[in-house]
């Protein structure tokens, strides 16, 4: 069983434990997203980057992905193969020729 496989496994199983599944509908866990999402933009409101607390980072952003890892369970998302995917897609749309050293948008290189 690979790392990623396990994790997931521990939080369906923290999940089912709590009789939770139940609330975790794709919406619902879309929406958990942006909310953690937003707590996790929160810790660097009004500071630099450098500002922001570490540890309070770690657990925002666990949050996110947590949620995000259910929501593709829940969908039946293969996580690697999505990523993979968008990758790939992502370097069509950016080719490094175009694209290095600058963050524009792709269709604007």
């Amino acid at each position: 069983m690979s790392d990623l496989q396990s994790l997931i496994t521990n939080i369906l199983q923290f999940r089912d434990d709590r009789d939770w599944k139940q609330f975790h509908n794709a919406k619902d866990l879309a929406l958990a997203i942006a909310i953690e999402a937003g707590e996790l933009n929160e810790l660097f409101l009004w500071k630099t980057a450098d500002e922001a607390n570490r540890e309070k980072l770690k657990k925002e952003l666990a949050d996110v992905l947590i949620y995000a890892l259910l929501l593709a369970h829940t969908e039946g998302l293969d996580v690697v193969s999505i990523i993979r995917e968008k990758l790939e897609e992502n370097s069509r749309k950016y080719p490094v020729d175009k694209a290095k050293g600058t963050a524009k948008k792709y269709n604007e290189l």
